[in-house]
C-alpha cells in the first residue's frame, strides 16, 4: 500500500480542489468517530481519504469501469450512473494505491448507499461523508453532535435525511439504502 502523503499527491491531481477538500474533511471526522468507537484510526483515515477517488470520472468512463471489473449495474445505477462512484472506487484503490484490505475496501464501496449490517468502520466513512467540517445543510450541526454520541442514531438520521433529499429531487431511491436503514432500525 502507497504512502497515505503519496496518496494524497495523487487525489490532488485527480480530484477537483473542491473535491479534495471534501476528502480531507471526511478524513478528519473519521479519526475522530473511529477514537470514539474504538475502529483502526489508520483504516478510517484511509478509506475516508479515498472514499471519493471516482467521484470526478465521467459516467461513460464509470460505466466503463464498471464493465471492466464486472460490476453489475442494477435499474437505479443505469439511470443514476454517479452512484457508480462507490463500487468503481472500491476497485480502483486496489490498482491505485494498492489497498489490499477488505474492511477499508467495503467502507468505500458503501459508503454512498450503505448496506445492510454494516460494520462500524463503514458506518463512521458513510457518516464522515455526510457530516464532514465543509457540510453545510439544515440539521447537520445536530447530526454531527448525535455522531459523537451514538453512531447508529446518527447514521439513521443521515439516511432519512438522504432519502427525502433524493425524494424531494425526484430521483430513484436505492433499495439498498432502504434496506440498510431498515435493518438498523430493527436493531434499535
Amino acid at each position: 500500500m502507497l504512502h497515505i502523503e503519496k496518496m494524497k499527491e495523487i487525489l490532488k491531481d485527480r480530484l477537483t480542489e473542491k473535491r479534495y477538500i471534501h476528502s480531507l474533511g471526511v478524513q478528519e471526522s473519521a479519526i475522530k468517530l473511529a477514537k470514539i468507537y474504538n475502529v483502526s484510526i489508520e483504516k478510517a483515515s484511509i478509506a475516508a481519504l479515498v472514499h471519493d477517488c471516482a467521484k470526478d470520472l465521467s459516467e461513460d468512463m464509470l460505466l466503463n469501469y464498471a464493465k471492466q471489473f464486472d460490476i453489475l449495474v442494477d435499474s437505479v445505477e443505469s439511470h443514476q450512473i454517479g452512484l457508480l462512484h462507490g463500487c468503481v472506487g472500491a476497485e480502483l484503490v486496489k490498482i491505485e494505491f494498492g489497498i489490499e484490505d477488505s474492511e477499508i475496501i467495503n467502507a468505500i464501496r458503501f459508503h454512498t448507499t450503505g448496506k445492510e449490517n454494516m460494520t462500524i468502520l463503514e458506518k463512521i466513512i458513510y457518516l464522515a461523508d455526510y457530516i464532514e467540517p465543509n457540510r453545510s445543510f439544515n440539521g447537520v450541526d445536530q447530526l454531527r453532535k448525535t455522531a459523537l454520541s451514538n453512531l447508529d442514531k446518527a447514521v439513521i438520521m443521515a439516511f432519512d435525511k438522504t432519502i427525502n433529499y433524493v425524494i424531494q429531487k425526484g430521483e430513484l431511491l436505492h433499495p439498498t439504502t432502504i434496506v440498510a436503514r431498515n435493518f438498523l432500525l430493527l436493531q434499535t
